[in-house]
C-alpha cells in the first residue's frame, strides 16, 4: 500500500555539498522528503530514477540539480520499486548472467560473420571503384618500410639477376598481348630466408635465398614468380590491405587502441598471407604460364620439396602457413603436369 515503505537517504540541494540526512515516504503520487531542515513534497513523475547498477550507491535526481543518494541499494531498489519505477529491458538484460552470456555469445558472432563475409566483400566492393594508380603509391610505400624493416640490398651479380629477368620476360611473353599487367621484378637480400612476394601495382620482390636454394633454375622461378603474378594480376595485395585495414579498425573499435594499426600494414603486405581462395588463383595463374611457356607444373613439385627441406614446418612468402597446405598444393600442381 502506498505510504507503508520508508527509507533513509542523504539529500543535496543541488547548492552546496552538504548532505542533510532525511526520510523517504511515498504519498499517493508524491515522494515526501523531510528531516535535517528538508520539507519537500515532489510528484514522483518529476523524479528520475538512473539506470540501476549491481553495486554502488543508489542516487535519484530531482529538479534543479538537487539529488537523494542512499548506500543501501537493496532497500533503495524496494522503495524504488514501491514509488513506480521499474527496470528497462536494457537493466534486466545487465542484470542476468544468462542474458550477458547471450549477448556476449551474438556479438562474437557477428564479430565472426564480418570477419568471415562481410569484410571480404567490403574490400571486394571498395576495390572496383579504386583506381589502379592507388596500388602504386601503397606499394612503393609497402617496399620502402619493407627494406627497412625486413630486407637488404641484393648480392646477386649484376649479370645474374639480368638473367633472371630475361627469362621471367619471355616466359610472360608467351601470354596474349595485354593479359599480363604492369609488374617490375626486384631483387633483395632476405632476413626471413627464401620467399618471394608480389606488392599493389605490380612490384614482385624476389630472394636471393630463393635462386640460391634453386640453384638459379629459372624454370622453377618462373613459377614462382607467375604465382606472384596471379596476385598483382587479381590485385590480391591491395584487397589484403584494404581487408586488414577494416579488420583493424574493428579490433580497435572494439578495443579502443588505433596507435599501431596503420603502422603495422607495410610489414603485413611484405609478409603475404593471402587467403586460401587467393593462393588457389595464383596457382591456376601460374600452371596457365607455365603451360604457355612449355614448362611443365611439376617443377613446382621441386620447389615445395625444397622449401620443405630448407625451413621444416616454418613456412613464409610462398608457403607461408595460412596458405592451402602443401600437400593439397603439391596434389593440383602434379594433376596440372599430368594433364596434357
Amino acid at each position: 500500500m502506498p505510504g507503508a515503505l520508508q527509507i533513509d537517504a542523504d539529500f543535496f540541494d543541488g547548492r552546496s555539498a552538504h548532505a542533510h540526512r532525511v526520510r523517504l515516504r511515498r504519498d499517493g503520487d508524491a515522494l515526501v522528503i523531510t528531516g535535517d531542515g528538508v520539507e519537500q513534497r515532489v510528484p514522483l513523475a518529476a523524479v528520475r530514477w538512473p539506470e540501476r547498477t549491481r553495486h554502488g550507491v543508489r542516487v535519484a535526481e530531482l529538479a534543479g540539480g538537487a539529488s537523494l543518494q542512499a548506500r543501501d541499494a537493496a532497500a533503495f531498489d524496494a522503495f524504488a520499486a514501491h514509488c513506480g519505477r521499474g527496470d528497462s529491458a536494457v537493466v534486466r538484460a545487465q542484470q542476468s548472467w544468462r542474458a550477458v552470456a547471450a549477448s556476449l555469445a551474438a556479438l562474437v558472432a557477428l564479430v565472426a560473420a564480418l570477419y568471415v563475409w562481410g569484410i571480404p566483400a567490403a574490400a571486394h566492393a571498395a576495390l572496383s571503384v579504386l583506381p589502379e594508380s592507388a596500388d602504386e603509391v601503397v606499394g612503393d610505400v609497402a617496399l620502402r618500410s619493407i627494406d627497412a624493416e625486413l630486407m637488404k640490398p641484393s648480392a646477386l651479380e649484376p649479370e645474374e639477376q639480368q638473367r633472371v629477368r630475361d627469362a621471367f620476360e619471355r616466359f610472360v611473353d608467351a601470354q596474349p598481348r595485354g593479359s599480363i599487367p604492369a609488374h617490375r621484378l626486384e631483387f633483395r637480400a632476405s632476413r626471413i630466408g627464401p620467399n618471394a612476394f608480389a606488392l599493389p601495382g605490380g612490384t614482385i620482390v624476389l630472394t636471393d635465398e630463393l635462386v640460391k636454394l634453386v640453384d638459379g633454375d629459372t624454370a622453377v622461378i618462373n613459377g614462382v614468380l607467375g604465382h606472384e603474378l596471379g596476385h598483382v594480376k587479381q590485385r590480391d595485395g591491395m584487397r589484403m590491405l584494404l581487408q586488414a585495414s577494416a579488420v583493424g579498425v574493428l579490433a580497435s573499435t572494439l578495443v579502443g587502441d588505433f596507435n599501431s594499426l596503420l603502422a603495422t600494414v607495410p610489414v603485413v603486405l611484405g609478409q603475404s598471407a593471402y587467403s586460401r581462395d587467393a593462393e588457389r588463383r595464383a596457382d591456376a595463374e601460374s600452371v596457365a604460364l607455365m603451360r604457355a611457356a612449355g614448362i611443365s607444373p611439376a617443377v613446382m613439385v621441386t620447389f615445395f620439396e625444397k622449401i620443405a627441406k630448407e625451413q621444416g614446418e616454418h613456412r613464409l612468402g610462398i608457403a607461408i602457413a595460412s596458405h592451402p597446405a602443401d600437400a593439397e598444393r603439391i596434389r593440383y600442381f602434379q594433376d596440372a603436369a599430368a594433364q596434357r
